[in-house]
């Protein structure tokens, strides 16, 4: 969330930011609400200090025996008692009023973000590998999928609908072995903790990584049954939202704290189920695993100072790169321009895998996008830390997929397929599949 103090120092700077990203100024009507807030907030202050004043003078006035200058005093302040609440009221109205618009406005771009309004102004920063010559017309993964009998979106239909699979013995076991080898790489190489988060969290932290309110609608829900809730009442139909990904519950494990600097950085990365009901535009992708309600993906945060957090984006992104280039897979790395970016990020790196099944020739599809907010998140968490100085500061926050677990699996699908419709493993996934290096019909 914006600092109303920057806005109020630079609201030009904040305008031409929005700009950027196709938005129209904000600042006047943002202005005009916080004076109104702070014109509340001193009506109310002035108030109270006039109580206590005119309480502190009844009691001289009575020790002088002004019994008349005692009563017009004890009228003041019966007056104030009626009042007070009306100017406080005003005040948290004015205030809320505030949240409630700053909250739903995005986050500003860095000045080396490119311009753009799409994905179509999104410019290549470097690509690794190239594409394989296979001698055959590759097949999309659905397709090698269903052949092997391991890949089943209709069973899954009937389970749950549209956009949902049911995975089965070679390709299930190649999932787990995806995620499973990701993990061991940002843990044992790249210095990430391991956390095992719910799945399931409050509205106040949707709200605090950028969820909430603005993308309320993409989010799954789920409501506590009375006969769930009956040892808790006070929790009794409470509302808890599925995780879109794990930044929501990573990122927030420092809310409503004051980190030591020598705590910073925190690397975290989780391995989970992930839900998300706006599953791309109508009518798009709806082929296959690309876009799915429900899928798996390794995610990494780093929680750090705001000297490092570039930094820690271009070492962030190099992890997520090292999965794909020991998985031997093609991609290349897009910045994001400023009109393609999430709402909560400042720059965006995306990572998109080459599939070679896509279309008429393939395509590149994202895999991992990783993101620094700087402040952002942190302002709509008060996550914080404590410097050398002993002042508290706004930490910065970092995100990516390190990588989404579903697509890495279909690209190496698509990438290692076979003429005959088997899948080779990759080298570096054959340990965690018992040294099976062929997945086949029937297996």
């Amino acid at each position: 969330m914006h600092d109303i103090k920057a806005i109020r120092d630079n609201p030009t700077a904040f305008d031409a930011g929005l700009k950027r990203r196709g938005l129209e100024a904000l600042s006047p009507s943002l202005l005009a609400i916080d004076e109104k807030r702070r014109a509340a907030i001193l009506a109310s202050e002035q108030a109270q200090a006039r109580r206590n004043a005119a309480s502190k003078e009844i009691g001289e006035a009575k020790k002088a025996k002004d019994e008349a200058r005692a009563a017009t005093l004890m009228a003041e302040v019966a007056e104030l008692k009626t009042t007070m609440p009306e100017l406080e009221l005003a005040a948290k109205t004015a205030d809320e009023q505030l949240i409630k618009e700053l909250s739903s406005i995005p986050n500003l771009p860095l000045d080396e973000v490119p311009d753009g309004t799409d994905e179509h102004g999104n410019v290549q920063h470097h690509v690794y590998g190239k594409k394989r010559d296979y001698g055959f017309a590759p097949k999309l993964h659905d397709d090698l999928g269903t052949a092997l009998g391991d890949m089943d979106f209709e069973a899954a239909a009937k389970l749950s609908g549209a956009r949902f699979v049911v995975l089965k013995k070679g390709l299930a076991r190649l999932e787990r072995a995806i995620g499973q080898f990701m993990l061991d790489l940002h843990t044992g190489e790249h210095g990430y903790t391991e956390i095992n988060p719910p799945l399931l969290v409050r509205d106040a932290v949707m709200f605090g990584t950028g969820q909430l309110p603005k993308f309320e609608d993409d989010q799954f829900w789920a409501i506590k049954g009375e006969l769930l809730s009956a040892p808790n009442a006070d929790l009794r139909g409470e509302r808890l939202g599925l995780i879109p990904t794990a930044e929501v519950s990573l990122t927030n494990l420092a809310r409503e704290s004051i980190l030591d600097e020598k705590e910073l950085p925190m690397r975290l990365t989780a391995l989970t189920p992930c839900f998300r009901a706006e599953a791309g535009a109508a009518g798009r992708d709806t082929r296959g695993m690309i876009r799915q309600h429900q899928f798996t993906k390794v995610e990494l945060v780093s929680i750090t100072t705001p000297e490092a957090s570039k930094d820690e984006l271009e070492r962030m992104l190099s992890c997520a790169e090292q999965v794909l280039q020991k998985l031997d897979l093609h991609y290349r790395v897009m910045t994001l321009c400023a009109g393609d970016m999430g709402f909560s990020a400042q720059k965006t790196y995306d990572i998109e895998v080459w599939m070679p099944g896509q279309g008429d020739g393939g395509a590149y599809r994202e895999i991992s996008s990783c993101s620094v907010c700087g402040d952002f998140q942190a302002r709509r968490m008060d996550a914080r830390y404590r410097g050398p100085d002993g002042k508290p500061r706004f930490v910065h926050t970092l995100n990516g997929s390190g990588t989404a677990v579903g697509r890495a699996l279909i690209a190496v699908m698509e990438t290692y397929q076979q003429k005959d419709g088997s899948i080779a493993v990759p080298d570096v996934l054959q340990p965690y599949m018992g040294g099976l290096k062929v997945i086949e019909h029937g297996m």
